[in-house]
């Protein structure tokens, strides 16, 4: 039997989602919990993995075992990690082979004060910002693009094409949440993409500059990696879902 549960974590206190040897990571720390409960192991398979310092509102992850209740295995987990639903699910399931679209979010606060509730939930930016231009490189985001100079040179990456479903920066005063969905990510692509686009809000360069970097350049042409704890693994799209 399949199961696929559905997960909430603060990504701040792990080294991301992926079990590493001598780090502490939310798929050791879910593991460790349903294996107590089980009495066998339970390998998780990902929809998306995240990496060290990004957070998850919808994260799914599925397991060949029986279902549990999610009460009992958050009485395992650390108050960072939240299992928000577990149910049967299809024999055949996989939560990462059978996602159509995966949907982040990053958080950025605009002002030139602190914000004491924000603090490692979004990026503090101080600096001018140009909205009108954020939300330029968004819509020159959407429909398919090569995005090899939104992921580090150094990777595993064979195919670097992928399709934006939706870009879009949406404003709520001091803090802009910028959304995204796809049909895959690479590693540091959101962090990246934000990272560029705030080069092109503050005037560093060019709306322009930014659409040629989706053509498929270098690395080293786009902009800078935005800090991890703004971004926000928020939701899966499955078929019939």
């Amino acid at each position: 039997m399949t199961s696929r549960l559905l997960l909430q974590y603060d990504g701040g206190p792990f080294a991301g989602w992926a079990i590493q040897p001598g780090e502490r990571t939310i798929q050791g720390e879910v593991e460790a919990a349903l294996g107590r409960i089980l009495g066998r192991q339970a390998p998780l398979t990902v929809a998306g993995r995240t990496d060290a310092g990004v957070h998850a509102w919808g994260q799914v992850a599925s397991y060949q075992d029986e279902a549990l209740d999610p009460v009992n295995v958050n009485a395992l987990l650390p108050s960072t990690i939240a299992v928000l639903d577990c149910a049967p699910a299809p024999d055949d399931f996989d939560a990462r082979r059978d996602a159509l679209s995966r949907t982040y979010c990053y958080r950025l606060l605009h002002r030139r004060t602190r914000d004491a509730f924000e603090r490692g939930r979004a990026l503090w930016w101080r600096h001018g910002l140009d909205r009108d231009a954020l939300r330029a490189c968004a819509a020159a985001l959407r429909g398919p693009h090569d995005f090899t100079a939104f992921t580090p040179a150094d990777t595993e990456h064979v195919h670097f094409e992928r399709q934006v479903l939706r870009a879009e920066w949406i404003d709520h005063g001091d803090l802009l949440e910028f959304w995204i969905e796809c049909d895959a990510f690479m590693r540091h692509m959101n962090r990246i993409l934000v990272g560029t686009m705030l080069e092109v809000a503050s005037g560093r360069r060019g709306a322009d500059d930014f659409a040629r970097l989706l053509d498929g350049a270098d690395r080293h042409q786009a902009g800078p990696t935005a800090p991890a704890h703004g971004l926000y693994f928020a939701t899966v799209s499955y078929p019939h879902a």
